[in-house]
């Protein structure tokens, strides 16, 4: 019979170096990942390289069995296995289950030692994207002892059987694959279905490697409303004696995408509107527990999604047993990312059989995901488009009951052929956040769904950062948490009341590491999380989402951590599932209001220190309220190490400065010659050009979509994000630009 032993304890590890014979070195337990305080720093400078991990390995102390395999759980990037200093495999790609057989390598005393790279090359995804790569064995190692005959273990991380459910009326048909290694003539393979509670369904014995077994009366898995799962197991046995079995969890279900009506789940339409996730925490990284990954289910269960976009890899087999326990539809992808690589078309592909090999059982998930703003390059790469239809193509030969999708990012046309490869779509906009304005993203899905019909459209990603900084006057580039909750709030309302967009997946669920970043006062992460990084606050933002999809009553008082506040008379939100809210303030009443759209608005007269009281039905939160005199100098952003902030520049009345935004100062004719005339940076980093040829900026082409995307940063926000590109300005050249911009009238409205 299989033993699966645990064998996370007492390794040691040696950073920076390749030699598996090196001495020295720090005991620890996996899950590790040597990046989980630099990848989240900042400065783009965390350790990118091979470190070892090795340990001693009795085979006396091993289950007695005929073969022996180490099965690693992941190690990103790349790895190489060594046993008593042989070389043993090699593996590319960081974030699947794969296995090397230690059968015929194991002496009396071994040495196990597992050489782990997450150095930049050229063949292996990702090399570029806006994440940190952590490197280690970040999710755990078994040893799986087996007989001589056994399910097979090493065709890509396989789970050893293959569960198809195909629902028909009130009934299902269940089929069954195995893969057996090593078998014998006379084996026989017993195949049972038990249903939730452990009864039989049913079962059958035979010889063949392929049954199909009945389920009259099926309960179908129906996502949140019920995520009901039966089992499938299979004994492999011999004369009598059962030498492996394995099983798997399974749902049946039928879904289709209408181009019109969305997302459709057992003939029901069932809007899919959700969430992505990135898999790492603050201080760990991505060397997660089970308690980690409970805690996030439990929270974008909290929030009310229906799906989520895991982005953008693999990720633990034990969120998608989550999953499928709790109901969410689920998007999975490989890390297929932001930069093509002329040599990585086999990583893709190895990536891909993983991915869907390990996870196929998986009733959650319902798309495979090729690739994610790939196209940052370009769209017209024969290379690329021919490495997607390679990819579309083997995906649906491997599995014929689900569907593809992509992630574009948003300058890329929508008439490309590469839009149109699989079977559905989705795009990554920030109209509001990197440019334009949030009234752009609803009409830019009706522009697209009417002139392609029959594509389904979805939002892949959308989203604004957010950290500790306050305002009464939100502005678009702020990170205030106010102007993150109003670009949701606008967001919902354009997203959530067009039917035909198939899936809406919100970037992102939390905080994530990102050390090449240096926006918003806190270097290091991406801060468009719904909630930090360590889990421990929800932004208010959180609360217009569970306000929108959950049926858990509650009331939530925004601006709790905005107490000090100038105006006399300031504006409080209140976001609530329920019809009405009433608000107090030192307990007296202000009103009771009632909100279509979920978000009540209060005019709250502000003096002394005051106690706000928001009620809704049975539910209650409170806050506080204090006026001061001048604007808490906490509540201002403060870039770290920036060149400069906007706080200094200097902005007179009726001119321009670097605050204001770029499509304002064109629309000047002072404003088009200053353009004209400042350094060459900033015009090859984003020229518009007007003799109709193709232009670029940052790599992109200069489409109409793009100007009026660009249009919206203000100059220095745009010269900072220029800046992540190693196109850096000095704070004189930002003051002279500032000068110049002064002189400039602004039109009289």
């Amino acid at each position: 019979m299989r033993h699966i032993v645990n064998w996370n304890e007492n390794w040691l590890f040696l950073k920076d170096t390749a030699d598996v014979t090196a001495s020295g070195g720090e005991v620890l337990s996996l899950p590790h990942t040597w990046n989980a305080t630099d990848g989240q720093d900042g400065g783009n400078d965390y350790f990118r390289g091979t470190c070892v991990y090795k340990k001693q390995l009795k085979k006396a102390d091993l289950p007695a069995a005929d073969r022996y395999f180490l099965e690693i759980k992941a190690a990103n990037s790349s790895a190489d296995v060594y046993v008593n200093g042989k070389a043993a495999a090699h593996h590319d790609g960081g974030y699947s289950i794969w296995r090397v057989e230690l059968t015929d390598l194991l002496e009396a005393e071994n040495e196990i030692a597992v050489a782990v790279d997450n150095a930049p090359n050229e063949h292996v995804y990702p090399q570029m994207a806006d994440f940190t790569f952590y490197g280690g064995l970040y999710r755990g190692v078994n040893i799986i002892a087996v007989s001589d005959t056994h399910f097979e273990l090493m065709y890509y991380g396989t789970p050893g059987l293959k569960v198809t459910p195909t629902v028909a009326g009130a009934d299902a048909a269940v089929a069954i694959e195995t893969y057996v290694a090593n078998a014998a003539a006379g084996d026989t393979l017993t195949y049972t279905v038990t249903d939730r509670e452990g009864n039989t369904v049913a079962t059958e014995t035979t010889t063949e490697t392929a049954v199909s077994l009945p389920i009259n009366g099926v309960h179908l898995w129906h996502g949140r409303k019920d995520p009901y799962l039966y089992t499938a197991r299979v004994t492999l046995s011999r004369g009598g004696e059962v030498l492996d079995e394995v099983s798997a969890r399974f749902g049946c279900r039928t879904f289709t995408v209408d181009p019109e009506r969305g997302f459709i789940l057992n003939g029901e339409e069932y809007p899919l509107r959700g969430v992505s996730r990135h898999q790492d925490r603050l201080g760990i990284g991505n060397a997660l527990l089970p308690a980690h990954h409970a805690e996030d289910i439990d929270l974008i269960m909290e929030v009310g999604a229906t799906t989520i976009r895991l982005a953008h890899y693999q990720h633990d087999q034990y969120f998608y047993d989550l999953c499928d326990e709790k109901g969410l539809v689920i998007w999975a992808e490989i890390p297929y990312i932001s930069k093509h690589l002329p040599n990585g078309r086999d990583n893709t592909v190895s990536q891909m059989k993983e991915l869907l090999v390990q996870n196929y059982n998986h009733a959650s998930i319902v798309v495979w995901g090729l690739s994610n703003e790939i196209t940052m390059g370009g769209a017209n790469d024969p290379d690329l488009l021919e490495n997607h239809r390679l990819l579309n193509d083997m995906v649906h030969e491997m599995d014929a009951t689900r569907l593809t999708t992509v992630a574009c990012v948003s300058m890329c046309g929508m008439d490309e052929e590469y839009v149109h490869i699989s079977d559905l779509v989705s795009y990554n906009h920030y109209f509001g956040w990197y440019g334009g304005d949030t009234s752009m993203n609803g009409p830019w899905f009706d522009k697209f769904h009417a002139k392609y019909p029959k594509h389904p459209i979805g939002v892949s990603e959308y989203g604004c950062e957010a950290l500790n900084w306050h305002t009464s006057d939100p502005r678009q580039g702020d990170y205030t948490e106010e102007y993150q909750a109003y670009y949701h709030e606008e967001l919902i309302k354009q997203l959530f009341t067009r039917p035909y967009i198939w899936a809406t997946h919100v970037w992102n669920m939390f905080d994530f590491g990102a050390d090449a970043r240096a926006e918003g006062g806190e270097n290091g992460q991406n801060h468009k999380g719904l909630i930090t990084m360590d889990r421990a606050y929800k932004k208010d933002a959180f609360y217009a989402y569970k306000a929108w999809l959950s049926d858990e009553p509650f009331v939530h008082l925004c601006g709790k951590r905005y107490v000090d506040r100038v105006e006399d008379v300031t504006r409080v939100t209140v976001y609530s599932n329920l019809p009405e809210v009433e608000l107090f303030l030192n307990g007296e009443s202000l009103g009771k209001k009632t909100a279509e759209d979920h978000f009540f608005r209060f005019n709250v007269p502000n003096v002394g220190e005051s106690t706000l009281l928001a009620v809704a039905g049975d539910c209650k939160d409170e806050g506080t309220l204090r006026k001061v005199a001048e604007m808490n100098p906490d509540y201002i952003l403060k870039e770290k190490g920036a060149v400069l902030n906007w706080f200094d520049v200097e902005a007179p009345e009726g001119r321009f400065s670097l605050n204001d935004k770029i499509s304002d100062i064109l629309a000047t004719f002072r404003g088009k010659l200053w353009f004209a005339k400042i350094g060459m940076k900033m015009k090859a980093a984003l020229s518009a050009g007007s003799d109709g040829k193709k232009k670029e900026a940052m790599g992109f082409e200069m489409t109409e979509d793009m100007m009026q995307m660009m249009g919206g940063f203000t100059v220095l926000r745009l010269t900072g994000l220029i800046g992540m590109m190693n196109i850096t300005f000095t704070k004189e050249e930002l003051l002279k630009m500032n000068k110049q911009l002064n002189r400039i009238r602004k039109p009289r409205k």
